[in-house]
């Protein structure tokens, strides 16, 4: 087949071409390059999607995968500048509305690019809900994955990995008192091999991409079973005292990751039932941990993180709880 990845340079796109090179498909990333190379054997034609995709317009592909990550006009382009026998649009979990409620499908309302608008969480969802109506509205039978937390090496978000750097240093290591709390993620490697797989195929439809719900006691005990050096305790630190220390949820500075808000405790308990049916095939959180933390080390242990607590807040947040 011959697939055109628009983008192909970070993260999932990255691995997304790296996979059908794999599988012996002939690969096109067009991407500004910026973000690093493409994989070995695939072929880089240099775009600026700002500017529409110059060489590109026109051609023919066996499938199109687009990662656009915040731009209708973009994804519009595109649809209308390529032939293509399948279509895959990478979308978000971001779109619902609701992540209070467990099993909620409303989704945000559709907005169009806004350049001078703040881009916040309920923002971006709703342009991904409007790129989605593009391509639907372009391709039938298209593919749209709405992807949730995605994991594994080349991550730059700084969540899941932050939990497999600090648990590698062992000691006492504060998480959130929130056991119970539903936690689902999806290794990037196996996200790709799927997406691949579905072009192959030519699966098309709405899917919640993401791997099935766990206790997030089970999640960091998996992590911790596969990089904590023995003698490593989990200090169970209640949210009261998260809150007077004002340390915040999920992501940003002072922040322990994956722990959510009662307003966001639905995030990661999405239905995972249909997307595994339709052939996502997971690795064990163990390998994931110990491929982010291989990626950890490669960035530095001790750099200025975007998620997670440094050393100095980390003990003075157990402190508190003397």
């Amino acid at each position: 087949m011959r697939i055109l990845v628009l983008g192909g340079t970070v993260f999932l796109g990255k691995a997304i071409a790296a996979e059908a090179v794999r599988r012996g498909h002939d690969v096109v990333c067009a991407a500004r390059g910026e973000g690093g190379p493409v994989p070995e054997g695939a072929t880089h034609v240099p775009v600026d999607r700002n500017e529409g995709l110059g060489p590109l317009v026109g051609q023919s592909f066996d499938a199109v995968v687009d990662v656009a990550t915040m731009s209708v006009s973009w994804v519009r382009d595109a649809l209308r500048s390529l032939d293509a026998g399948h279509w895959t649009f990478v979308s978000s979990c971001s779109v619902y509305a609701d992540h209070a409620t467990p099993g909620g499908t409303r989704t945000l309302p559709p907005l169009e690019d806004d350049p001078t608008a703040e881009k916040t969480p309920d923002r971006y969802g709703s342009v991904k809900v409007a790129s989605e109506n593009a391509v639907r509205d372009a391709h039938d039978g298209a593919l749209i994955v709405r992807a949730g937390l995605i994991t594994g090496p080349g991550d730059k978000s700084d969540r899941f990995g932050y939990w497999a750097n600090r648990l590698s240093r062992g000691g006492r290591v504060a998480v959130p008192d929130a056991p119970d709390q539903a936690t689902q993620h999806v290794d990037v490697r196996d996200l790709a091999d799927w997406i691949v797989g579905c072009a192959e195929n030519g699966t098309g439809g709405t899917f919640d991409a993401i791997g099935p719900a766990n206790p997030l006691s089970l999640v960091l005990g998996e992590i911790a079973g596969a990089v904590a050096p023995q003698g490593t305790e989990l200090v169970r630190v209640p949210e009261a005292v998260l809150q007077e220390q004002e340390i915040v949820p999920w992501s940003g500075p002072r922040s322990l990751p994956l722990w959510l808000p009662d307003s966001h405790k639905a995030l990661m308990f999405r239905d995972a039932g249909p997307v595994l049916a339709a052939g996502l095939r997971l690795r064990p959180t163990a390998e994931t941990a110990l491929a982010s933390l291989e990626h950890e080390r490669d960035l530095g242990l001790d750099r200025q993180r975007r998620a997670g607590l440094s050393s100095a807040e980390e003990e003075s947040l157990l402190s508190a709880l003397v």
